[in-house]
């Protein structure tokens, strides 16, 4: 397998693609400019500009505890409190942990605590950003934080070594586990009193002397937090995950990546940087993108981004899956169009399944789909064939860091999947309901027409070196650009786009705009 990173750091959002074999297998976006009047509050609160707070480790002040819910609100900075269940307060209770024998409880049963046993209003609590907040919800939280290294993620609430689901060879498992407590047992005074670690799938392979350089560095991480901690009103933030970039180089970058391409100088040399702190054996593998063309369009990158926006999947045999969101869940239909096997409708429907259950997975990752997922599979009557399409589905997810659980077939055809909401989908960072259409129809949002815009004009400032650049769009779009005028004009001038006016069209609807150069 040839694995490349491709990393956009445009003049307005920050795009990753992870490309397999030439084939689009994840993407992540996280927009740097143009943040909402919430996000804009989010960044004067804790520094920082960014739509994504997953990761960051504030001080809160408990809000209102709900023991009907099992839940408290507290207060992080944002509009909307977050939410922490009591399993996730867990580590806050003067409890012991699981297998706590209590009074009238037989010894290993397990007790969960209640969330008044955890938190009290008024109080202030350290908690982690484990959901962004989503439409009317405020973020999810968890007392149970945690730092990600590159190799281990420090637990400090949490003593002991725990290993990652995604490592499946159990010689190796026993080996990471030795290693892993013989460095606990080797750390003295630079570890993080009372912690543990979790192995990452990067650490396969890796050396008691990697282990402790990164549990050093995650202690280093770690100390900055508490001491801001005693001087810190909440809520404030304590802890900031890394940027794109950084993050992109620690989670995605790994033994299979061949190479990461990066079409940004500022850009490239922080993934440089990064790589000379944390994993230097990757940084000859980081290359300047310079041309010919746009980053994105190896690959066909995207036009790989619109397919996701569509709701129809084509297969290889000529059939296609239809993907549709409701608030409730996402349906997946299969659908075998004109194609028929020679051998008949078992393996007519058994082929198209088999291409369907094995894109459905990628399509979940790429489009960032969570909740409840219902699939129709064409239906197929044998039961070794319905085990070959499950299979196939499991491992089209193997892949996936988002936990996922997956149900037998039901006798109709159906597989109900569920995957932890973790950020909007791809279609709602885009895309809103059509005002005259409402539930009918969506259109791309105003902010996601101007990245278009944005990026419109670095292409044009490639083909058209030293040449202004008068953009033509709709007045709404204008509005966007110029609001934002202070942050936009630098960014695309770093790009080579220095001189650029914009001009309002009445005519133009929202999505259509022109760029080109002046004489």
């Amino acid at each position: 397998m040839n694995k490349e990173v491709l990393i956009n750091a445009g003049a307005g959002e920050i795009r990753v693609a992870v490309v397999e074999d030439g084939r689009l297998q994840e993407l992540f976006l996280e927009r740097t400019i143009g943040l909402d009047e919430g996000a804009l509050r989010r960044t004067r609160s804790d520094g920082r500009t960014g739509h994504s707070l997953i990761g960051n480790i504030v001080l809160g002040r408990v809000q209102r505890v709900l023991p009907g819910m099992q839940a408290a609100f507290v207060d992080i900075g944002l509009d909307r409190s977050g939410f922490l269940g009591a399993r996730e307060a867990r580590c806050l209770a003067d409890l012991p942990g699981f297998g706590w024998a209590g009074q009238g409880q037989a010894a290993g049963e397990e007790r969960a605590p209640k969330i008044g046993d955890c938190v009290r209003e008024g109080e202030d609590v350290i908690v982690q950003v484990v959901k962004d907040p989503i439409g009317e919800k405020g973020a999810r939280l968890s007392a149970n934080v945690t730092i990600p290294g590159r190799l281990l993620v420090l637990v400090p609430n949490q003593p002991g070594i725990a290993l990652s689901r995604r490592i499946e060879d159990e010689a190796e498992r026993a080996r990471l586990i030795m290693i892993g407590e013989q460095m606990l047992a080797e750390a003295n005074g630079a570890a993080v009193p009372g912690a543990g670690y979790i192995v990452r799938s990067a650490g396969v392979g890796a050396s008691l002397a990697d282990f402790k350089e990164d549990a050093e560095r995650l202690s280093e991480a770690w100390r900055p937090v508490m001491a801001k901690r005693q001087s810190a009103r909440a809520p404030a933030t304590l802890y900031h995950d890394l940027d794109p970039v950084e993050r992109t180089m620690r989670d995605e970058v790994d033994v299979q990546t061949s190479r990461v391409l990066i079409d940004d100088a500022a850009a490239f040399e922080a993934a440089r940087a990064y790589c000379r702190r944390a994993m230097p054996e990757a940084e000859s593998r980081i290359e300047l993108f310079s041309g010919p063309g746009v980053l994105f369009d190896l690959y066909d990158i995207e036009e790989s981004i619109e397919q996701l926006l569509r709701p129809r999947v084509p297969l290889p045999s000529g059939g296609w899956i239809t993907i549709e969101g409701t608030e409730a869940l996402t349906a997946i239909d299969v659908n075998s169009g004109s194609f028929t096997a020679s051998t008949g409708l078992e393996e007519t429907s058994l082929k198209v399944n088999l291409e369907a259950a094995d894109e459905i997975g990628r399509q979940l990752i790429l489009r960032g789909i969570g909740g409840l997922i219902v699939i129709d599979f064409i239906h197929v009557s044998e039961l070794d064939n319905i085990r070959k399409i499950l299979d196939v589905l499991a491992a089209s997810l193997a892949k996936d860091r988002t936990p996922t659980q997956i149900s037998p077939m039901s006798e109709f055809g159906l597989v109900e999947i569920t995957r932890k909401r973790i950020r909007d989908p791809l279609v709602k960072l885009t895309t809103e309901c059509c005002r005259p259409c409402h539930a009918t129809g969506r259109t791309r949002t105003r902010d996601s027409v101007a990245m278009e815009v944005l990026r419109r004009v670095e292409r044009q400032a490639v083909s058209a070196p030293g040449k202004a650049i008068l953009v033509r769009a709709a007045p709404e779009i204008v509005d966007w650009l110029m609001m934002h005028d202070d942050e936009i004009r630098p960014a695309l001038a770093r790009r080579g786009a220095s001189r650029i006016s914009f001009e309002k069209r009445d005519e133009f609807a929202r999505e259509g705009f022109d760029v080109g150069t002046l004489p």
